[in-house]
């Protein structure tokens, strides 16, 4: 079949943006994986994000480190272990449009969501309801269950699901069930179809009935811009290794609005790391909280998982934010606009492709990350066929792939190449 003059113009339009990537120079600095096929495409940073190149002379610095100086590197480290995450402060702010103080880097996501709900969510016998996403990532809904067990209430009758996720239907909800409801715990980007929800129309429609809202932003952040702070986000959690980078089971990381953070009477479960800096060696009882997101600190940093983070944090800050979330948008624009020109149905060749995008196709609805629906039970080995062609995304049952151009390390090329093939494939497996 002879190329489409449409085919020819959408390869163009792809150079012609490769050309004009003010980001291009920051793709050598990441490792692609070269068990996965020379010629691989990578578009699965919703799951894992490519390792930097620089991880490994970061963690080299920090065994050297300790092999020379022993328990005196928490000073004399070239990167003092003493206060290493204050750093990270820094860095992770401008990601979710936060103060520094209100940010910090530990534990896992799962680990910071306990936390946090232990202090925000305080039900009472009026107002004691959860609202939260129907298809809600497992680990998310099992913290919320486990909380409201250890609280002596019943999940079933405490949990309110919504299975519409647009944020008009969310709104609708938090005002149906009105003075019962105690807290929002949504996803920032839903894990399964990449729909990025308004967060703050949501958080003032909770805290207008007098409830919180918390946020999951595992699929967000690095990925979408944020303004936790302007948008009076109760708090947030998040995990580094999708679209930060850092690396498998790396870090998460917390963020609690200053009126929180500066409020001291705040129950939490405490640890000896976020316990008043000047008097934590004092080893005396009484925890007495350090102000901002740092009081729900429980332990010293873990060095060896954050020195990957540092290196992929500083990519970004040489990125610049804005520019990530830009090429962002565009590369969700090109790549929708491959999908639904070569997936068009070609009456000519008598051919039907049949699968449909399910990630809003508005841009201030989505990140970088295209859900598509396949309409077919041979879901599954158009997938197949897909890794077989050096495509690497990932595939939810029943019948989801996801796909993920990353503007750090992905170009519009790699993007026509995916929708070329994802086209030819499920063509065949008609």
């Amino acid at each position: 079949m002879t190329e489409s003059i449409t085919t020819i113009e959408l390869f163009k339009k792809a150079r012609a943006l490769d050309k004009g990537d003010v980001l291009k120079k920051l793709k050598p600095r990441f490792h692609y994986p070269k068990g996965l096929g020379a010629k691989s495409i990578y578009f699965c940073g919703n799951s894992l994000g490519l390792m930097p190149k620089g991880v490994q002379n970061a963690l080299e610095q920090e065994c050297k480190d300790w092999a020379k100086w022993g328990v005196e590197g928490h000073w004399k480290a070239q990167h003092p272990w003493i206060d290493y995450h204050k750093s990270f402060s820094q860095l992770l702010a401008p990601l979710c449009g936060a103060k520094p103080s209100e940010v910090v880097a530990m534990n896992s996501l799962t680990v910071n969501l306990h936390l946090a709900l232990a202090s925000f969510y305080r039900p009472t016998a009026k107002r004691f309801v959860i609202l939260y996403e129907a298809n809600a990532f497992s680990s998310d809904l099992y913290a919320l269950e486990s909380l409201i067990t250890l609280r002596g209430l019943n999940p079933k009758k405490c949990l309110h699901a919504i299975q519409a996720l647009d944020s008009k239907s969310i709104i609708q909800a938090i005002q149906d069930i009105g003075d019962k409801l105690a807290l929002v715990c949504l996803g920032g980007v839903n894990y399964y179809s990449g729909e990025l929800l308004d967060l703050k129309k949501i958080t003032a429609a909770a805290h207008k009935t007098g409830a919180l809202a918390g946020f999951d932003l595992a699929h967000a952040i690095g990925n979408v811009p944020l303004k936790l702070h302007a948008w009076n986000v109760d708090f947030a959690v998040w995990c580094t290794y999708k679209y930060l980078n850092s690396g498998p089971g790396a870090a998460g990381g917390l963020f609690i609005h200053e009126r929180h953070g500066n409020d001291k009477t705040i129950p939490r479960m405490a640890g000896w790391w976020g316990h008043e800096e000047k008097e934590r060696f004092g080893m005396k009882p009484g925890f007495k909280p350090m102000s901002g997101a740092e009081g729900w600190q429980l332990s010293n940093a873990p060095v060896f998982n954050l020195a990957a983070q540092r290196v992929a944090l500083s990519i970004f800050k040489e990125a610049g934010v804005a520019n990530v979330y830009s090429k962002g948008k565009s590369m969700g624009n090109y790549f929708i606009e491959c999908l639904t020109t070569l997936g068009a149905s070609d009456t000519k060749e008598k051919r039907t492709y049949s699968f449909s995008i399910i990630t809003p196709l508005e841009s201030e609805r989505r990140g970088c990350q295209l859900s598509l629906r396949i309409h077919h039970k041979k879901g599954k080995s158009l997938f197949t066929l897909l890794e077989k062609a050096g495509i690497i995304g990932d595939w939810r049952e029943p019948d989801v792939i996801r796909l993920t151009p990353v503007p750090l390390y992905n170009s519009y090329q790699e993007i026509f190449r995916v929708a070329e093939a994802l086209c030819k494939h499920a063509y065949l497996v008609r």
